[in-house]
Parts: structure tokens; C-alpha cells; sequence
């Protein structure tokens, strides 16, 4: 674990098995969903934008792909039937569920607290962390159903070194880090559960792109050169690792 960077994940690293991407329409969601596809994965594409996933849907085809599931969903809305709903139609669907990559984030412009509205802090805490726990809870019949299944939770640096101006998504995100932790130590009695947290880092998004305008966005990586590390912690090679907080 000590150096993902070069971790090379053989083909069929996730053959047979049946993995959620929530934020899969752009960004390191759809990265990770063409990925996940393209290592044998039978994907689920979650999203609010349904012509973004569809364009997912399509290229997952053309590639070769196992055929990919779309679940559009507004998680700012969402409440527990909605969650109870997904998971319901993923066993009629599929039969199966076999990891979670909650990457769907909601960030609003950059501001002091002063500023910050209440129900912008609703609508941050409800995207970035109480739907990642709720569809969570609602798929661990399933999870807890497969051989070897992964979640991997999103954080962000200013969730984990928080910083002035990042206001509600930073406390969200340092929420996420709580919420991994608790439910690694729950899930010890379970060895074929894990979950762990995700740090990105710098990326050339459209998040970044709206959170940091005047950067050169050459000097970003791009959400490809992530995969390993989104592919090691999905993947078998992860099953001894649990709770952690792991920076691409």
C-alpha cells in the first residue's frame, strides 16, 4: 500500500463482480466507472444527469464491457425510501453488490462562514456525507452478502487539514473520515467488509476547474492516473485494509 502509484491491477481484477459508482457522469466518477468496466466489473452508473451517464453507458458498451445499470438520483433530495428503493432494485437486477465508490460531491463557491447559508450546510452535509452513510446502510444486506466486498468513501485535503473559506464541504468531509473509521471498527467482526477514505488530491475536474479558476490546469493530473489506487483499494488486493485514510 505503500506505493499505489505503480500497483498494476491484472485485467480481470474484478470479474463477476457488481460495483455502484455514484458521481459517474464526469470527473474521477466516470474515470472510475470506465475503469472499473474495463477490470471486468458489471458497473451501476449512479448520477443526476441522465444524458451523462447514458454517454457512460455507451462507451462501457463499445468497449467491450459488461453491460452497466443507471440509477439517476438528486442525493440533496434523497431520503431513506429512495436509498431503500436502489437497493431493492440492484438484488432484482443484479443479484448482487459487490463495492461502493461514493464520489458524487456537491460543492457551492468558496466563502467565509459569515456568509454561509443553512441551507447550504444542509444541502453540503446531505450530499458529501449522510448520503454516502444512508445508501450505505441500505446496500449492506448485499454487501454483506458477497465474498469480498469494498467501500470507499471520498474526503477531500480541506476535510482532512481543514482551511478558511471551505466552510460546510470541509466539515462534511472530515465527517466522511469519522464515518470510515466507526464503521471499520464495527464491520471487524466482518472479514469480508471493508471500507476506507480517499483522498484525490489536486485533479483536473470540473469541481477543481470551478473551485480554483486561474490554475494551470496542465500541472494537474488527470483522473486517470488515480485509477490504481481506486482499483487496488475496490479490488481482493485490499482486503486486509480497513479504516484508513489513504492520499493518492
Amino acid at each position: 500500500m505503500n506505493d499505489l502509484k505503480n500497483y498494476i491491477a491484472p485485467n480481470d481484477l474484478l470479474k463477476d463482480r457488481v460495483i455502484l459508482v455514484t458521481g459517474a457522469g464526469q470527473g474521477i466518477g466516470r474515470t472510475a466507472a470506465l475503469t472499473y468496466a474495463a477490470h471486468g466489473a458489471t458497473v451501476i452508473l449512479h448520477g443526476r444527469n441522465v444524458k451523462k451517464l447514458e454517454s457512460v453507458y455507451d462507451e462501457i458498451e463499445a468497449g467491450g464491457g459488461a453491460q452497466p445499470s443507471i440509477f439517476p438520483l438528486d442525493l440533496e433530495k434523497a431520503g431513506d425510501k429512495d436509498f431503500a428503493a436502489i437497493a431493492h432494485a440492484i438484488k432484482l437486477q443484479l443479484g448482487r453488490l459487490d463495492g461502493i465508490l461514493h464520489n458524487a460531491a456537491l460543492l457551492f463557491n468558496l466563502t467565509p462562514l459569515e456568509t454561509q447559508t443553512l441551507e447550504e450546510w444542509l444541502a453540503l452535509l446531505r450530499v458529501n456525507l449522510i448520503a454516502p452513510f444512508a445508501l450505505t446502510r441500505a446496500c449492506l444486506p448485499l454487501l454483506k452478502a458477497s465474498p469480498d466486498a469494498s467501500v470507499i468513501m471520498t474526503s477531500d485535503a480541506h476535510g482532512h487539514v481543514p482551511a478558511a473559506y471551505w466552510g460546510g464541504f470541509a466539515v462534511a468531509k472530515a465527517g466522511v473520515e469519522a464515518l470510515v473509521k466507526i464503521q471499520a471498527q464495527e464491520w471487524e467482526i466482518l472479514p469480508t467488509l471493508r471500507i476506507n477514505a480517499l483522498i484525490p488530491g489536486p485533479v483536473h475536474t470540473p469541481q477543481r476547474t470551478r473551485t480554483h479558476p486561474g490554475e494551470v490546469k496542465q500541472s494537474l493530473r488527470q483522473p486517470q492516473e488515480l485509477m490504481s489506487c481506486y482499483l487496488y483499494l475496490m479490488g481482493p488486493d485490499s482486503k486486509a485494509v480497513s479504516g484508513k485514510t489513504i492520499f493518492c
